[in-house]
């Protein structure tokens, strides 16, 4: 492959690991170049029936990732933000269930989250972040994305893990966001400790006439620490994108 058609995933020195597809590993200090687009496909599309149909296309199990300009296409379980943290920009990120998920502490810079029809006898959930206890310094943080795709009953987040932080700010929201933007899990005992949070959205799928009580439209001091570099503490290790 022709070395211009690449985009890249660059790593700090204090990468542990990380694996892409079939286990393609970056050591520290590496900028290793990865396909445009990688595409997990190899599972079937989810029915809501069957069992062991998720693939992923991307998973990241190292902190001081930074991710830039890369397609990751699936189904269920698309992105895996395992652990550590993590910077996304540029990117385009496709699913219907759990496509992002993990206990990671990212930030996802305008980024195209792409949600395919709703599933037959499923829900569709864009965010699992699987944050389980107050110790834990971990959530997504998605800023100045798109959120489009086709259907209407998709949710930006759910509590697959008892205590998760999701938060959009500034994004752009089509219909395809279901009007109660987020659910409990069908669990209410969830609710009391999701932190689920929207600052300034735009667009049909925005409106917060119809959403969820435990949901929270934040204030500019709320949003604020989710809003910089600083909530992954970008400016002590972010490189910018490689030069190819």
């Amino acid at each position: 492959m022709d070395k211009k058609q690449l985009n890249f995933i660059s790593f700090s020195q204090y990468i542990v690991f990380v694996i892409v597809l079939a286990a393609t590993a970056a050591r520290s200090d590496d900028e290793t170049p990865i396909p445009a687009s990688l595409d997990g496909n190899t599972a079937p599309r989810p029915d809501g029936v069957s069992k062991l149909q998720q693939a992923l296309a991307l998973r990241i199990g190292g902190t001081m990732a930074a991710v830039y300009n890369v397609k990751m296409i699936g189904f269920q379980d698309t992105l895996c933000d395992d652990r550590g943290v993590h910077f996304y920009k540029d990117c385009y990120i496709e699913g219907t269930v759990d496509f992002i998920f993990g206990r990671g502490k990212s930030i996802y810079l305008q980024t195209e989250i792409h949600v395919l029809a709703d599933v037959p006898n499923q829900l569709t959930f864009i965010a699992a972040q699987a944050r389980e206890k107050d110790s834990e310094d971990v959530g997504y943080s998605f800023v100045h994305c798109k959120v489009d795709g086709k259907g209407k009953g998709a949710f930006l987040g759910r509590p697959w893990m008892p205590m998760p932080i999701t938060v959009y700010s500034y994004c752009t929201m089509s219909a395809v966001v279901n009007p109660e933007g987020w659910t409990n899990n069908r669990n209410p005992e969830s609710e009391k400790n999701v932190f689920f949070g929207e600052y300034k959205n735009t667009g049909p799928g925005a409106d917060p006439a119809g959403r969820v009580k435990f949901a929270k439209q934040l204030t500019e001091a709320e949003a604020k620490p989710f809003l910089s570099l600083g909530y992954i503490k970008g400016s002590s290790w972010l490189l910018p994108p490689p030069k190819v």
